[in-house]
């Protein structure tokens, strides 16, 4: 009999291939698999390509953000600024965001008890899904642990819900969207990125009878481009297919009140499911899908990922709830931190860095090798104290590896000087670098 495992595996979708191991499965009868040099070789895979991801132990001090301490693993301490946070605007440290936690917390005590529907719904997650419908003018929302979940729980509930849905999904569109349309068990087709002449050559491929759906992004947070939205929602009118979008990193960020970028371009009302987080602008945790009241309805009633996931504690609850309102009225932190973003932009282009730019408020500087972006942000946190993360494979491709900066509203002037004035630096000493490599 073959191995009853293959190490040859390559998920398409996402890239995740594993490491060819099949000589250590190669065993005689009674052996076993020397599971500790599987496990040597798989992440000896990681080092040798330069992808090794190594996580920085911080701590953030309530009121001094985006500053914070690194504890170095040989014990001593450093002060750092954060430039690679998903807490856009702050929020996490805000005093109506914190003194909400507080009292669900003082009134309610830590956990939420259980699952949505056995214990778990409590009025701090009603008001936070009413504050959501709210947001995106939907007649009801959902909330989930996180927007990974929310998005693979709904996409992989939905052909269950309509039988025969093809889903058209972005050839870009993140992880966790790709993981619920991969697992639903329904038709799928992939259209390459933001091109909608491309999605309406394989929806004219496919029977008009069928129930459709095209899930695409806002905003694409590795590169920082904006889905065609309008042109999307347009096709979808003509061949009567649902829509659902993915906010996760315009919520709370564009907008007059904060819903992301389908209301900042008025098509809000032409989309059919929203999915949002409230753990990056709104500095909380969990996710979200907002759309009609009975389409909630069968996706609370459907998914696995909602049913049977314990739901968030009514602190987080109360806090991003706190968030979500605040944000519906205060336009200057947005305002702010694209202002912040524009200068950043404008500063690195400046000194001829390769910037990804597309008018949103992410900074990708582009570097192309793992280990060029990896001695990069080592650099800048060892000798200059600023901490931006390197992105390599597979959260964006080969070849395409980058340092993405997030600045927010507080990332002001001064330390948009000292981030300058440390790439100026270093991008002479890599580019050094890598001649003498070549040579």
């Amino acid at each position: 009999n073959s191995p009853a495992w293959n190490f040859q595996r390559v998920d398409r979708n996402q890239g995740l291939g594993a490491p060819d191991l099949r000589g250590l499965a190669q065993r005689k009868p009674g052996m076993t698999m020397d599971y500790e040099a599987a496990l040597d070789a798989s992440l000896q895979r990681l080092h040798d390509e330069g992808r090794y991801r190594t996580f920085i132990d911080i701590e953030r001090r309530k009121g001094a953000y985006p500053n914070a301490v690194w504890r170095k693993p040989d014990g001593s301490e450093a002060d750092i600024t954060v430039w690679c946070g998903n807490d856009y605007l702050g929020m996490g440290q805000h005093p109506e965001v914190l003194a909400a936690m507080h009292e669900a917390l003082d009134a309610t005590g830590a956990g939420s008890g259980g699952t949505r529907n056995i214990s778990g719904t409590t009025v701090y997650h009603n008001r936070l899904e009413a504050e959501l419908a709210d947001l995106h003018g939907k007649e009801a929302a959902l909330v989930f642990t996180s927007a990974y979940i929310a998005n693979d729980a709904t996409l992989s509930t939905l052909p269950k819900l309509f039988p025969g849905l093809i889903i058209y999904s972005d050839a870009l569109n993140h992880a966790s969207m790709i993981e619920g349309v991969r697992r639903n068990g329904g038709a799928k087709r992939v259209f390459r990125h933001n091109d909608v002449a491309h999605l309406r050559e394989l929806i004219a491929a496919d029977d008009p009878a069928a129930p459709k759906l095209i899930a695409f992004e806002s905003i694409y947070s590795m590169d920082g481009d904006f889905g065609p939205i309008k042109a999307i929602c347009d096709l979808a009118e003509e061949v009567g297919a649902l829509t659902y979008i993915d906010e996760v990193h315009a919520v709370g960020m564009y907008g007059a009140r904060g819903a992301g970028v389908a209301e900042r371009d008025g098509q809000m009302h032409r989309i059919d499911i929203i999915n949002g987080t409230l753990a990056k602008a709104y500095g909380v945790m969990g996710g979200y899908i907002a759309a009609s009241a009975k389409m909630v309805d069968a996706v609370r009633s459907y998914a696995p990922g909602f049913i049977f996931t314990t739901s968030l504690p009514p602190a987080i609850a109360a806090g991003a709830a706190a968030s979500v309102r605040h944000l519906k009225t205060d336009g200057t932190l947005r305002e702010s931190q694209q202002l912040h973003a524009r200068i950043l932009k404008m500063r690195l282009k400046g000194l001829g860095l390769p910037i990804i730019d597309h008018g949103s408020h992410i900074v990708p500087l582009h570097v192309g090798n793992p280990v060029h972006c990896k001695m990069l942000s080592d650099m800048l946190l060892e000798t200059f104290g600023i901490y931006v993360q390197p992105i390599n494979f597979p959260t964006v491709p080969r070849g395409t590896e980058r340092l993405r900066f997030t600045p927010s509203p507080v990332h002001g002037p001064a330390r948009i000087e000292v981030l300058v004035n440390a790439m100026d630096n270093l991008w002479a000493q890599c580019a050094l670098n890598r001649a003498e490599g070549a040579a």
